[in-house]
């Protein structure tokens, strides 16, 4: 199977306009997505485009200035309809359309915002009856002139009128397999415009019968199906080949599968013999609400796949995380008792791009480890074999609600289910909660493509279409529609039976602005009625938070309201904040120049050879922008937190600019999420060693790790890192590192001098996406002293978790309403006067000084003048010798802290 590229997400708003038009519509080189397209008055016939849409019973709209005289719907069953000599050809039937003057209705346009300008055409009443059946085949839209001449012919997108016809029933029908008390399986699919719908089990196959009010097919079977493969043979009018074709095709609410997903399996997840011991009386850590969590951010294989104290069979796999004595699961549990609450998984639902049997799976044919550390061998043996072996992160969403299969010691059967649910009690009895990372945004594939689901039952429908009927693709593949209903009960479902049936504790929505609010809001509610005494869950305890990026053929609100950053405010569900995370690392993931520094990363402070950074007064003055920024995210990344920036003004939150947008967002603590490393782009340390001047040891690189870290660490609402970025984690500089194998990925619990025990020095990162970085990465990957000695990989580990205990005892970092942050947080020396590369927070009888800058620095605060403080406890007693000399002379109010350094003092009685 071929790579599966992955946009990079870890990018300012102003880098991905060039992509994906992401901030406002005037930044983009593209029209608005609110705009209608611009045509000439009369198109091209064209039945491969779908240029009109029936948007209900009652209405087709067409963007079309035609000037007809007549218009209709032309149907057929078996399809056949073609233009020839300027004419439509073969046989069909017709539904008449007549042109309302008035265009589409308020309430439509509010339903359908992108369709303004949209002609209208009302359906002859004479005709309705037979829109179902006219659903059911080819479907072209006709214009013609007064003397019956062809103007126009399109093929007619038919989302609108499908859910109009059937969501009402359908949204309640249950779908996928259903077992009855004494075991007989019910299996129900929604296919609406499907011909007719055959149940492939056992040798045989089974007619499936559709109640003609919902659109759902369904069979009632035998309790000997149960464990056996099956299928659905869907006969159905697929417009992306134009033709009716039967599709054999896995069931989309599919609870199983069988070895690389060829068929689905019949399994009733709530049958004890798929229960690890223990599973029903599994207890949870103590839930925290959004605004407290601390999250680690983790791929399944990453965790395990270079780990020598796994066994060799575990490796890479679900049942990694049940051996309490590995290197790994020490060291999270050393994570969870310092403060972390939950392990964010990346992708484990069931994925298109790895083979899942381990015989199928290749592996480099090169001895990695015999080539330079800035060599261009590892990254062609990686890459020559990446398309067959056992590493892709898995945003290539193949079944929504199944464990990938690859994760299992066998995938070709249940074991994968039980192996999922015996890791969640692993990471929950090490004390930590667990979330997922889950993609409805897309599929792997649409149309007829060997990995298509959705789209083989029933087309156009669940993959989200452009005005002219191609498939969305601006998330980088066959984006969803989860605007349509029954797209959006499918997250739903999807979501509810991964937290009742596996006890997953938050779900992390990847691009989650390309979903509607509502739908989102949908998935809280739902959680919110799961209760411990009737779904065996407490739906309330679990989390959400997602990526509220805004871009792409949904900006701006132009198709429904999103779930983006501003609009999400309020409801409890966190969005990441790209704000501090920018300021803090510097830059932009797309720099040519990948030198251009951030507040940890010595701008102006300690400037690297960079000539992409302006002049000294310009660097001088991003940097305090930057410390804005910071100090917002500090607060939670708050709306209307007052403060004095660093021209001197009051402002709000929402006063200071972030490439044109408001830096603060947020309504209350919680509402956004801060991080500064996740594994879009390079990693943390990867991006010091870029940015950082050249010549900076290991053991400065390793503080300034800790110091951004403390960003994170030490603000209001929650903070999600990058499994192994406190053990300054490197992926050899590898930006995209989604298909590099494990050699790039592998996180390395154990420490042994002499090697790249941190991933630096592995090799040139994959050309793909790093070819242009090359003479950069060059000479840093060819210095040693970048590579961090054991020493200095567990200092900065200790220092980290330090910071972790500091925050999870301190009520001042538990703030809860942006009415209690503005009481107790305040920035006493922000304004004119502030120090450039330091930040100075004073939190309910807390100070925090941040120190970024390459010398010890003093922050004097007149207001605490016989004030006594002293060196928070943890710090005093902690692993790092360096912040035990970060001083207070009590007399002046005067903190005294050391170069590279992230300092807690405490008031003392």
């Amino acid at each position: 199977m071929a790579p599966l590229f992955r946009l990079p997400l870890l990018a300012t708003l102003t880098a991905l306009t060039a992509l994906a038009a992401l901030t406002a519509p005037a930044a983009s080189a593209r029209p608005a997505a609110s705009d209608p397209p611009t045509r000439t008055a009369a198109a091209e016939p064209d039945l491969g485009a779908a240029r009109a849409q029936w948007i209900d019973a009652g209405t087709l709209a067409w963007q079309t200035d035609a000037p007809s005289a007549a218009q209709e719907l032309r149907y057929a069953a078996d399809g056949g309809l073609a233009l020839a000599g300027g004419e439509l050809t073969g046989r069909s039937r017709t539904i008449r359309l007549t042109r309302d003057p008035d265009g589409l209705s308020a309430a439509q346009l509010a339903r359908f915002p992108q369709l303004k300008g949209y002609a209208a055409f009302t359906v002859d009443p004479r005709d309705r009856a037979r829109e179902k059946e006219a659903l059911r085949g080819q479907l072209v839209a006709v214009q013609r002139d007064a003397h019956g001449a062809l103007l126009d012919a399109t093929g007619v997108q038919t989302q609108g009128v499908l859910d109009d016809l059937y969501a009402a029933r359908a949204e309640h029908a249950p779908l996928g397999p259903v077992f009855g008390r004494d075991g007989t399986p019910t299996l129900s699919v929604w296919a609406p415009t499907a011909q007719h719908v055959g149940l492939t089990i056992g040798g045989r196959t089974v007619s499936m019968r559709q109640d003609p009010a919902d659109g759902v097919w369904s069979v009632r079977g035998e309790r000997s199906w149960t464990g056996r493969p099956y299928r659905y043979d869907v006969t159905v009018w697929a417009p992306s080949v134009r033709k009716v074709v039967v599709n054999e095709v896995t069931d989309p609410y599919s609870t199983a599968l069988t070895a690389d997903s060829r068929q689905s399996l019949l399994v009733d997840l709530d049958d004890p013999r798929l229960a690890p011991k223990g599973w029903a009386r599994q207890r949870k850590p103590a839930a925290v609400p959004m605004s407290r969590a601390q999250i680690q951010e983790l791929h399944i294989r990453d965790f395990s796949a270079d780990d020598p104290t796994v066994p060799v069979r575990d490796r890479g796999t679900y049942t990694a995380f049940t051996d309490r004595s590995s290197a790994g699961m020490t060291h999270l549990r050393q994570l969870a008792r310092a403060g972390i609450t939950h392990v964010h998984l990346l992708p484990a639902f069931d994925f298109a791009t790895v083979p899942e049997q381990a015989a199928e799976q290749t592996t480099p044919d090169c001895d990695l480890g015999s080539y330079g550390p800035a060599s261009d061998r590892q990254q062609a043996c990686v890459t020559a074999q990446q398309a067959t072996d056992a590493y892709n992160w898995g945003y290539d969403p193949y079944h929504y609600t199944v464990p990938e299969g690859s994760y299992a010691t066998d995938p070709r059967g249940p074991a994968r289910t039980v192996q999922f649910r015996q890791m969640v009690q692993g990471l929950n009895d090490a004390g930590l909660r667990v979330v997922m990372d889950v993609v409805y945004n897309h599929t792997s594939a649409a149309g007829e493509a060997p990995t298509s689901v959705l789209d083989e039952i029933v087309p156009g429908y669940y993959q989200r279409l452009m005005p002219d009927g191609s498939v969305a693709t601006s998330t980088c593949c066959a984006d969803t529609a989860p605007e349509n209903a029954m797209m959006g009960r499918l997250v739903v479902d999807s979501v509810v039976t991964w937290a009742k049936e596996y006890k997953v504790d938050g779900f992390r929505f990847d691009l989650m602005g390309h979903h509607p609010k509502a739908n989102i809001l949908a998935v809280r509610h739902a959680l919110d009625r799961l209760t411990l005494a009737k779904d065996g869950v407490d739906g309330k305890n679990v989390i959400l938070y997602g990526e509220g990026w805004n871009f792409g053929e949904v900006a701006d609100d132009s198709r429904f309201v999103q779930a983006t950053q501003a609009n999400m405010a309020g409801t409890g569900i966190a969005t990441f904040s790209d704000r501090a995370r920018d300021a803090v690392r510097g830059g932009s993931p797309f720099d040519a120049d990948p030198g251009v520094q951030g507040f940890a990363s010595g701008l102006y402070t300690d400037p690297n050879s960079s000539t992409s950074q302006g002049t000294v007064a310009e660097q001088r003055a991003r940097l305090l922008h930057y410390q804005d920024l910071i100090e917002v995210g500090l607060t939670g990344n708050l709306r209307e937190f007052r403060f004095t920036d660093s021209t001197g003004r009051q402002v709000t939150g929402g006063e200071v600019d972030y490439n044109g947008a408001p830096a603060g967002y947020a309504d209350a603590p919680g509402d956004a999420l801060a991080y500064v490393d996740a594994h879009d782009n390079e990693s943390l340390y990867d991006a010091l060693a870029y940015k950082l001047p050249a010549g900076t040891p290991a053991a400065d690189r390793a503080r300034m790790q800790v110091v951004a870290e403390a960003t994170a660490a030490l603000s209001q609402g929650p903070a999600l890192y990058q499994a192994g970025s406190d053990l300054l984690r490197s992926k050899s500089l590898d930006r995209n590192s989604f298909d590099s194998g494990d050699w790039f990925n592998a996180v390395h619990w154990t420490c042994r001098d002499g090697g790249s025990t941190d991933g630096f020095g592995r090799g040139l990162p994959p050309a793909a996406d790093n070819r242009d970085k090359w003479p950069y990465a060059t000479p840093l990957l060819n210095d040693p002293a970048i590579t961090p000695s054991c020493a200095q990989i567990a200092g900065a580990s200790a220092a980290y978790q330090d910071l972790l205990r500091i925050r999870g005892t301190e009520p001042a970092f538990h703030l809860t309403t942006a009415a209690q942050v503005q009481r107790q947080v305040s920035f006493p020396l922000s304004g004119t006067g502030e120090t450039p590369g330091v930040i100075t927070m004073r939190a309910g009888d807390l100070v925090v000084v941040l120190n970024a800058t390459p010398r010890r620095q003093d922050q004097r605060i007149d207001a605490l003048a016989g004030t006594r403080y002293a060196l928070h406890p943890v710090q005093a007693a902690g692993a790092d010798p360096v912040v035990r000399t970060a001083s207070y002379a009590a007399a002046t109010g005067t903190f005294s802290v050391p170069a590279r350094t992230a300092a807690v003092f405490e008031r003392t009685r």
